[in-house]
């Protein structure tokens, strides 16, 4: 089950495609969108996370964007360097992180489901959505809208 909005969003470290902790109590502060992804290099991923280097989808001076998946950080880097993908990609091999948050792939256990969580800048979950049809893009109105009532 995903985590509840309201409930405080469970601290993590992981590593960046540069082999950087990462840590989410550090952006205390900010308001924080986690996107999480099934695959680096498959073909609605790298749209999305193209679209927000692209597009001010997401932007905002209070807001931090970073992309999850289960693939390493030397994946991360050849695929955030071949996209030209802005944000940092955090690698969570074992899905720790993503069964903390609740998002493994119900069908598909070894990724997580393609899923959106906005941390706000005190720390409690603001915002929880998944994209029930993976292959599909996911519905960004629901998240910009949450990000400007914060």
């Amino acid at each position: 089950m995903a985590i509840a909005v309201g409930s405080e969003a469970p601290d993590f470290t992981l590593k960046t495609q540069d082999e950087k902790e990462w840590k989410l109590s550090d952006h205390r502060g900010k308001n924080v969108v986690l996107l999480w992804y099934p695959l680096d290099w498959s073909p609605t991923c790298t749209k999305e996370n193209c679209k927000i280097s692209a597009e001010p989808v997401l932007a905002g001076d209070d807001t931090v964007v970073v992309g999850i998946s289960r693939d390493s950080t030397w994946s991360h880097k050849a695929w955030k360097n071949a996209e030209k993908i802005s944000h940092d990609l955090l690698a969570d091999p074992m899905l720790q992180v993503t069964k903390q948050f609740g998002l493994e792939h119900p069908a598909v256990p070894f990724i997580s489901q393609r899923a959106t969580v906005i941390v706000d800048k005190q720390g409690k979950v603001a915002f929880c959505g998944i994209q029930e049809s993976t292959g599909d893009e996911r519905d960004w109105a629901p998240i910009q809208d949450a990000l400007k009532a914060l």
